[in-house]
């Protein structure tokens, strides 16, 4: 009896959309000429089907209630027209006052469920300097290796990096940035992470390269570096969306701390794009928080900028590289799916479907302006007001 009411529901929402659904009894449920098929292999995804959101038909892939045959972004726009879903976004639930989500203890188990899956993995669809945040597509023809070169190299140059320099990166990953800075603009540079992965990753790299003694990675969180000795210049590349709304105070606090009177910070995350909201709505933010990013939080580029503004640093500069990170996604969808037999024999099914769905999910969220991704320059005023800063931005765009 349910099962009719179920397959009526779903058939009342199919109309007309160029879809098929195979069910695990035989049963087709198809238009004239589907550009997606759905198989579903579990009675629950019935139920799914029937009443779907965007996360719940996230979570059936996952756990292999149903397998999504066709290309990448029809499945994306259909699961969408199927679920009547447009820019969903997600308000306050009050999440704000779940202090445990970010203590130290379950920051770093966050972090080692994301990032700690295999090196190897990581290395079959990243860039070859392994940079996993989104990269600055300078020309069409950019290949992916070369714009996170650009993405790098955009960096260095708003942060105005000088040979000699002290510089930290706050959750440097596989070290891109700061073996990059060390290369190519002569600093001192110094990464924190909480991944042992990373870490042994980087340490690796700094041998083969031969920059003992100018880069130095640290397993550290960001809340116990020293401040004994300021930093000219502070980067903190796809991190911040750990932190948690409920601690961005404290974070740029620290960062102020950190930063020598003249010096700047680059703060590089994805932020809401609406102003109120905080993250993906239709079960999106629920399958994220379970599935990738334990813990992981959004917030709206204004409210960035304020906190920053509390904590003393003055925002100088912000560019919004939403388009580049759609790209930059589809990129490693495209690499991942290109390997897939190798990233299976790796990471098994659930977790390769986790990675191929979310990066997916991802860059269609990007692409439909349902995230950003924010460059904030800030700097740490000298005694008085003054910046270290030009009155025009020609050294980030003039090489």
């Amino acid at each position: 009896m349910l099962k009719n009411v179920l397959l009526r529901q779903l058939g009342e929402k199919l109309n007309d959309l160029p879809l098929a659904v195979h069910l695990w009894s035989g049963e087709v449920m198809t238009a004239p000429e589907p550009m997606v098929h759905i198989h579903a292999s579990d009675p629950r995804a019935l139920r799914v089907l029937a009443n779907p959101s965007l996360g719940g038909l996230a979570r059936a892939y996952v756990e292999g209630w149903i397998d999504l045959h066709g290309n990448a972004r029809d499945i994306l726009e259909l699961g969408r027209t199927l679920c009547k879903e447009d820019a969903p976004v997600r308000h306050s639930n009050g999440s704000d006052w779940r202090w445990w989500r970010h203590t130290r203890a379950s920051d770093r188990r966050n972090i080692t469920y994301h990032y700690d899956v295999s090196n190897e993995f990581y290395g079959l669809w990243l860039d070859r300097n392994r940079v996993y945040s989104c990269a600055y597509f300078e020309d069409a023809d950019c290949s992916l290796d070369l714009a996170q070169e650009k993405k790098l190299d955009l960096i260095c140059r708003k942060l105005m990096l000088k040979p000699g320099e002290r510089l930290l990166d706050i959750g440097c990953g596989w070290g891109g940035l700061i073996l990059h800075a060390a290369e190519k603009y002569g600093v001192q540079a110094t990464g924190i992470t909480l991944s042992d992965n990373q870490r042994d990753y980087v340490n690796e790299e700094i041998r083969r390269r031969g920059l003992e003694g100018r880069v130095e990675v640290r397993l550290m969180d960001y809340r116990d570096v020293p401040e004994s000795l300021p930093y000219d210049k502070i980067a903190s590349v796809g991190m911040f969306e750990h932190v948690g709304r409920r601690n961005l105070a404290a974070y740029f606090a620290k960062i102020y701390r950190l930063l020598r009177p003249g010096g700047l910070v680059m703060n590089h995350g994805i932020t809401s794009t609406a102003v109120e909201a905080h993250g993906l709505g239709s079960g999106i933010a629920e399958f994220v928080d379970e599935y990738v990013f334990p813990g992981g939080e959004l917030t709206h580029v204004s409210n960035v900028m304020q906190e920053m503004a509390a904590a003393g640093l003055e925002p100088l500069d912000a560019e919004n590289l939403r388009p580049h990170y759609a790209r930059t996604l589809w990129s490693w969808v495209e690499r991942l799916e290109s390997r897939q037999n190798e990233a299976l024999a790796m990471i098994g099914e659930h977790k390769y479907r986790i990675w191929r769905i979310y990066m997916a999910g991802s860059a269609y969220a990007f692409e439909h302006n349902w995230m950003a991704l924010f460059q904030i320059l800030g700097g740490r005023p000298h005694r008085g007001g003054a910046q270290d800063y030009p009155f025009n931005r020609r050294h980030v765009y003039t090489v």
